[in-house]
């Protein structure tokens, strides 16, 4: 072989390896379409929760994995609490905490769809104290400390900003920057108020960013269901159960329990493993006015497997057509990709390898990781602090949801599931 040759052959050898998904070293990134899963391997995620289990990490856990329309892995685990035992079942009931922003999302999605409000508009339109809203600044003193500069927006907020979390609002339970510090001090959770109330409060309190800059998780999308109820002229749950949740069947699924018998079905978690660190209290059967759109939901495996197929179906699910392809495809478009303008920090929730839509993290690319997670390009996902969380692998036709209660355990619990899905799937 000359060296022209060696060159050429050099040269062939790294387009295919660009061509080429990158290996893992238990599979690859990116698995080619068609590949059904091995149910010696699927008894590994058998095997890792029962341990879970039985070393006292939860209480229980229930997890499906559905391909083609049919459940090829669907397990129970433990208890939905250690006092009753009672076992996990399709019908026990789990807080969803930030999973109800996907549904929040949809509704939002199909308000668009019709008309009722535009992802160009305002906030201030629909909330005219958000007209006023200054944009906190750090500033450096000489002696070291740091004070804040209220400044105005360079532009206003928009109700794309809320979906894709570019609007500069943030939580006040987690880092520790001067506008986090502000939303702590504020009290915004103190006392009985609806999402009118809550979104003044939030209003008066300085953005973290500029609109549009930085990716940033906090209260968006319950100014966003503020937006719905005054667009709509009707509450965030009736908004829900007429266009979402009744049609689709998802009979278990709300924001408050008072049926004395769907409480016995409310699972919970270990003992030491119960503060869920949002700063405000979580338990379903203390009626509020408040609807927290952003992590208030409960729901239950009967009720959320329906949902997340009509995500993997692109918006339909039992003939009925719950959001347009075009519809489907604007909300599932990444908003905070190079060129977008969008930066992030250590606080990008949606993590390596994932891109932003409107209430959803989109998978755009391996990532950094080495090697890189598994999953597909175009995968859709989102969890919760009680560890629930669920994965929509469209390449794949497949999706999973795991529900459990566990704040502590719940990234890790999460990864492994992950990798032992991906791990059961053969070409």
């Amino acid at each position: 072989m000359n060296s022209r040759q060696l060159r050429r052959v050099l040269v062939c050898g790294a387009l295919m390896l660009v061509a080429v998904p990158q290996v893992r070293a238990d599979g690859t990134f990116d698995i080619p379409a068609g590949a059904r899963f091995n149910k010696d391997k699927l008894a590994k995620i058998t095997e890792f929760f029962k341990n879970e289990v039985t070393n006292g990490k939860i209480a229980g856990a229930n997890v499906l994995i559905q391909q083609h329309g049919k459940p090829v892995y669907h397990e129970t685990f433990g208890v939905q609490d250690v006092e009753s035992r009672k076992p996990i079942t399709d019908k026990t009931i789990f807080r969803l905490f930030s999973m109800t922003k996907a549904i929040t999302s949809v509704v939002a999605m199909q308000l668009v769809e019709d008309g009722t409000i535009k992802l160009d508009d305002p906030i201030s339109k629909y909330i005219p104290s958000f007209a006023n809203v200054k944009v906190g600044v750090e500033k450096k003193n000489e002696d070291g400390t740091k004070t804040l500069e209220l400044v105005p927006t360079i532009r206003p907020m928009t109700v794309r900003d809320l979906m894709v979390h570019t609007s500069g609002i943030t939580y006040g339970f987690y880092g520790d920057s001067l506008v986090r510090k502000a939303y702590a001090a504020a009290n915004i959770y103190e006392g009985d108020f609806d999402l009118a109330g809550f979104a003044e409060r939030i209003a008066k309190l300085p953005l973290h960013n500029q609109p549009g800059a930085l990716w940033q998780y906090g209260h968006s999308t319950d100014v966003l269901a503020r937006v719905m109820e005054v667009a709509s002229g009707k509450s965030l749950l009736t908004i829900m159960r007429e266009r979402l949740l009744d049609p689709l069947g998802m009979v278990d699924t709300g924001f408050y329990i008072t049926d004395p018998e769907k409480q016995k079905r409310i699972a919970l978690p270990v003992p030491n493993d119960s503060n869920f660190r949002v700063g405000r209290d979580t338990n379903p059967t203390n009626v509020k006015k408040i609807e927290f759109a952003s992590g208030g939901m409960y729901s239950t495996m009967a009720d959320y497997r329906r949902f997340t197929q009509m995500l993997l179906n692109g918006g339909t699910f039992e003939g009925k057509t719950y959001l347009k392809p075009e519809t489907f495809k604007l909300m599932t478009t990444d908003y905070v990709g190079p060129g977008s303008g969008v930066e992030r920090d250590y606080f990008y929730f949606p993590g390596d390898g994932f891109g932003m839509g409107l209430g959803l993290a989109v998978r755009t690319d391996p990532g950094n990781a080495k090697p890189p997670p598994p999953g597909s390009l175009g995968e859709l996902k989102w969890d919760g602090a009680s560890g629930c969380y669920f994965v929509v692998d469209r390449k794949q036709d497949m999706f999973f949801v795991l529900l459990e209660q566990t704040p502590t355990e719940r990234q890790r619990i999460q990864r492994t599931l992950k990798q032992l899905v991906y791990e059961a799937l053969e070409n």
